[in-house]
């Protein structure tokens, strides 16, 4: 996934205001976390999030991303 949509975008913030669920494809494997912020670094996105069952923190860059979204909103 080289880039999100304008509408994309829009369902990451919110889950990211609003505490949402996203599910996240990368690397044949699916992940579903809370998203805590959405930030750049060093010129690529990030999704800072925490795995909701064992609290773990894990950051995703979105260009390795496979596939992305809201899960029950």
């Amino acid at each position: 996934m080289a880039q999100l949509t304008h509408e994309q975008y829009d369902r990451l913030e919110r889950a990211v205001t609003r505490g949402l669920r996203i599910a996240v494809q990368r690397r044949g494997t699916e992940y579903i976390l809370i998203p805590l912020r959405l930030e750049s670094r060093n010129g690529r996105e990030i999704i800072d999030a925490r795995n909701p069952t064992t609290g773990d923190r894990l950051s995703l860059y979105l260009d390795e991303l496979d596939a992305i979204e809201l899960v029950g909103a």
